[in-house]
């Protein structure tokens, strides 16, 4: 794990930042992010990996914890323990302690405010509605402004709060919706909901 020389020379604290390398490459993994995201939604200062491993097989099973198998909560538990949570540990994360099955959320990783951008099927990002709503707005803005028919019929003040309230309704829809895709906000992962 990241750490840095405590100024008494006492040891090692943990840094209270990850590099962004490490979080994108923490990110990378499905479980890994499950795992930030329970961290991050208990908001607890330790969590027990068999815990861990249990509500994450129960996302990747799309079913509650009681129904998961106990070869579901295995093969989760031993890939936490082999692999995703070492390697959390290492970028700075989590302080994971492999022989008291304890993993605990660092600085570092509180400090993090994660939003998933899930575009499914035919959504698009928001970078992208933004763009378009931008070139319809201008698209209007000009035609008022060049008195093109249809829009003299109304004034151009009509025209100028239609296009206020589509930026305001946006950003409300788009507020709402950056809520939702929140790691460690709503109960279930970003991915899943």
């Amino acid at each position: 794990m990241a750490s840095v020389q405590r100024p008494d020379g006492r040891g090692a604290e943990p840094t209270t930042e990850v590099s962004e390398d490490d979080l994108f490459d923490v990110l990378a993994n499905q479980r890994r992010r499950f795992a930030v995201h329970l961290l991050k939604r208990e908001e607890a200062e330790k969590l027990e990996i068999g815990d861990m491993a249990e509500q994450i097989a129960a996302w990747e099973n799309g079913t509650d914890m009681a129904e998961i198998t106990g070869d579901e909560r295995k093969r989760v538990y031993t890939a936490l323990q082999q692999s995703h949570l070492p390697k959390m540990d290492d970028a700075g994360v989590v302080e994971f302690n492999k022989d008291r099955g304890i993993v605990e959320p660092t600085p570092a990783l509180q400090n993090v405010d994660l939003y998933m951008d899930v575009v499914e099927g035919k959504e698009i990002p928001w970078s992208d509605y933004y763009l378009g709503l931008s070139g319809v707005a201008a698209a209007l803005a000009g035609a008022v402004w060049l008195g093109a028919w249809p829009f003299t019929l109304l004034p151009e003040m009509a025209w100028t709060v239609a296009i206020v309230v589509a930026f305001a309704f946006s950003a409300i829809t788009h507020k709402y919706y950056t809520a939702e895709m929140k790691v460690g906000e709503p109960e279930e992962p970003p991915e899943l909901t």
